[in-house]
């Protein structure tokens, strides 16, 4: 297949995307071939297999997020966390646009497909950004960093809509016949904030670390991203029609870039180092007894032989002035220990 700047038909002939009955003409573009749907109480069902893995992918991507917020003072915590939310939101909204749950031909889908794209466009900035916060140009979980972080993502995503919402309705001088702003967004946008991304990792890494571990998160990373643009671009109508259109390329494409999403927070998850000192967590704490008082080891036995009740006798008892020595000692005039029974 071959891809053309500023064209998706190609590219939409060959794989489903939620952009695809948007463009090319009042119809869209199909694709040679897609996968099987099935009916569940009366519903038909668009990409099942691809909607399990949207759901999976929600699933995994909430674990993610808790153990990065269970990272306390973990660096870039909080830039990191936004990346990951914009992520499991992308998931849910493709899979009501996968399914057919929200329909092509329903006047909403061109408003949802142009929040997707929006989104999509965010993620890829706030992925872009969270590859300088290592670099500390600005502290990490400062208001300065968070707010340029959003403020960023905010305007990547207003740009995508309207470029996305105006070539869908062919306003404001954009045209669904001729999405080169659109495919600028969807195709190539992705392409170069993944470049920058990994680019910027390595030489983090290499400048600043001693551990080189964290090179293979992000060789991995960058393979299973390059691994679903090949699937889904140049393999999809063959896997297809070799699987009998149970799957296509789309369902490969969602699993890879999951796993290309996992390998950041494992890349992420390898150079953070959480500051115990700080840390809040459920493990049990050891504590150190510092106070003399209270360490073992000492010895009061001097200090108890030398006790001010004593007057330089054995010593006794705080009632009655008598000690149990004194008591029952078997000497004379003690009762003896134990003592015997008194009979009355």
């Amino acid at each position: 297949m071959g891809v053309k700047f500023g064209s998706f038909d190609e590219i939409c002939q060959t794989a489903a995307l939620v952009i695809c009955p948007l463009i090319g003409s009042t119809q869209g573009v199909e694709p040679s071939c897609y996968s099987r749907n099935v009916e569940i109480s009366g519903t038909l069902i668009f990409q099942p297999s691809t909607c399990f893995v949207h759901v999976v992918a929600i699933f995994m991507t909430g674990i993610m997020i808790f153990h990065i917020r269970s990272k306390y003072t973990a660096v870039g915590r909080k830039e990191i966390l936004m990346f990951f939310y914009l992520y499991a939101i992308i998931e849910l909204l493709a899979f009501f646009l996968d399914s057919g749950i929200i329909p092509t031909a329903n006047v909403s889908y061109p408003w949802f497909a142009a929040v997707y794209t929006g989104l999509v466009a965010g993620a890829y900035a706030c992925l872009l950004i969270n590859g300088f916060v290592g670099f500390q140009f600005a502290e990490d979980g400062t208001p300065l960093s968070l707010w340029l972080l959003r403020i960023s993502t905010l305007v990547v995503f207003g740009v995508s809509f309207f470029v996305s919402i105006a070539t869908f309705k062919k306003i404001a001088g954009f045209d669904y016949a001729k999405p080169i702003g659109l495919w600028i967004i969807y195709i190539l946008w992705p392409l170069v904030c993944t470049v920058v991304y990994v680019v910027s990792q390595l030489i983090l890494v290499f400048r600043t670390l001693e551990d080189r571990w964290p090179i293979g998160d992000i060789v991995f990373g960058a393979a299973f991203f390059t691994v679903a643009q090949i699937i889904l671009f140049a393999f999809s109508v063959t896997i297809c029609d070799a699987i009998k259109h149970y799957i296509d390329g789309l369902f490969f494409f969602t699993l890879c870039m999951l796993l290309s999403v996992m390998m950041v927070y494992k890349y992420w998850d390898s150079i953070t180092r959480e500051d115990l000192e700080f840390s809040v967590g459920s493990k049990a704490t050891v504590w150190e007894v510092k106070d003399p008082l209270l360490a073992g080891g000492t010895d009061y036995g001097d200090e108890d032989s030398a006790s001010n009740y004593t007057h330089g006798g054995p010593p006794a008892s705080l009632v009655g002035g008598v000690s149990g020595k004194q008591l029952y000692g078997n000497g004379a005039g003690g009762r003896g220990y134990p003592p015997a029974m008194d009979r009355y």
